[in-house]
């Protein structure tokens, strides 16, 4: 097993890391910008560099001063948790050319992974179901117009290397996807440096289900259940569960294949997850991308599994074999996670601020990952996200129930808070039946029903 581990990253994540990481005898290290001082994981690493200012392109995504911290405190491993450095192939062979250890799939997988349109055609090759769509770029606006009048509107008009629901747009006819195509090409350019757009078939009502995959080190491949992804607010994931509602034991049984075929085809390593489509009129699923590295809803997998997956992450970059059996694996229960972020329940809008109470609930199957608490500052320069709220149920009903009493016993005090958003999804009666999809919160801020 590794002997010190550095955390290039912030907040939840970072604690949630560092927790497990603590477990397992290994030192950890934390870095941290200036914003994040006060933060609850700067402290409760075993030792922690100052990385640069709040500004995450001098701090958090700072490779220099990132590499420069794990050389001087002797670190062996590099573990990037989600968002800044976590998929970017440069980085990763960076932390190996250092002679580091990453703990993530390698670069080749990330690289393969990280473009849209080459995903997309990886994944057609190796028997994944896609939707229909480009197998290269847009280039033109007039490329866009050809390809969206043979896979036939509406269309979405995605960044081919965005992410994080960043990037992507509905065009319902030509004139609309004209618009758009620019929109997000210029966007992709400024964001994320590569302006290439793919066009692809958007269905109106399609629910998001996500593949928990495990790339073990003796090259093994398994899925560990899937994650219901479906509430979300500008294509951002509010709130998960698993199982999900929506499948039917094929259905269930196809899904999780086809995600081990995605990973056996990139020869994948470490925790990553399959997201996919999937189309509740015809049964049918379809790739949307592959995140090659860890979920922030992880936590509702290792609730059901009984398994810490940060753990085997760092197994698997040991060489080590998972402790568990890969072929005797078991759901019990039901799990949910919402998304506690400082941001209006209304409008959704980030709403920083200074904690001046923070009270966080307990009880049987509750748990809380928290990046802060009681004196802290949520500062505008990251997500807006605070804290993780999981219960663990004997079913939906019985986690609905817990969720219900642990979202009423979460105080935040302060910043703008989400929880009433929480509150009220849970008294709305398409959730509560579990036949939903991705159109849930614009019918709840509509007024209207489906």
């Amino acid at each position: 097993m590794l002997s010190a581990l550095l955390v290039a990253n912030r907040g939840e994540i970072a604690r949630r890391i560092i927790r497990t990481a603590r477990r397992l005898g290994i030192r950890t290290i934390a870095v941290y910008s200036e914003a994040d001082a006060a933060l609850p994981f700067v402290g409760e690493a075993d030792e922690a560099v100052l990385i640069g200012p709040a500004n995450p392109a001098q701090s958090y995504r700072n490779t220099e001063a990132i590499l420069a911290a794990a050389k001087s405190t002797g670190a062996e491993a590099i573990h990037p948790g989600y968002g800044f450095l976590s998929e970017n192939a440069a980085f990763a062979a960076a932390v190996v050319e250092h002679g580091l250890i990453w703990v993530g799939p390698g670069p080749e997988a990330i690289a393969a992974m990280g473009d849209k349109i080459n995903a997309r055609n990886l994944m057609a090759a190796a028997g994944v179901p896609v939707a229909p769509g480009t197998t290269d770029p847009a280039t033109t606006a007039d490329d866009a117009a050809a390809a969206a009048a043979g896979i036939g509107y509406p269309v979405m008009v995605k960044a081919a290397a965005g992410g994080g629901g960043m990037g992507m747009a509905v065009a319902a006819d030509e004139a609309a996807l004209r618009t758009e195509y620019e929109k997000v090409r210029a966007f992709a350019e400024r964001m994320f440096g590569d302006g290439s757009v793919l066009i692809e078939r958007y269905f109106p009502r399609v629910r998001h289900i996500e593949v928990q995959i495990l790339g073990l080190a003796d090259g093994r491949v398994v899925a560990l259940g899937e994650r219901e992804c479906s509430v979300q607010r500008r294509n951002q994931k509010l709130v998960e569960e698993t199982p999900s509602p929506a499948l039917d034991p094929r259905q269930r049984a196809d899904l999780l294949a086809a995600a081990v075929r995605a990973g056996q085809a990139v020869d994948y390593r470490n925790a990553g997850t399959v997201e996919c489509l999937f189309d509740p009129t015809s049964g049918q699923f379809f790739f949307l991308e592959m995140n090659t590295r860890l979920q922030v809803e992880h936590p509702i997998t290792e609730a059901v599994f009984g398994i810490d997956l940060v753990e085997q992450q760092l197994r698997v970059a040991s060489g080590l074999a998972p402790t568990f059996d890969p072929d005797a694996l078991t759901v019990t229960g039901h799990a949910i996670e919402v998304r506690v972020n400082a941001e209006d329940p209304k409008r959704f809008l980030p709403g920083p601020g200074a904690i001046t109470s923070w009270v966080e609930p307990t009880g049987d199957g509750v748990r809380v990952d928290a990046g802060y608490g009681p004196g802290t500052v949520v500062t505008p320069s990251y997500d807006s996200l605070m804290a993780k709220l999981v219960v663990h149920g004997t079913d939906r009903a019985d986690a609905l129930a817990r969720l219900r009493t642990a979202v009423a016993g979460f105080e935040v005090v302060g910043p703008k808070v989400n929880l009433p958003f929480f509150a009220e999804l849970l008294d709305n009666a398409e959730f509560v039946s579990g036949d939903y999809d991705t159109g849930i919160v614009g019918r709840m801020r509509q007024g209207g029903a489906r």
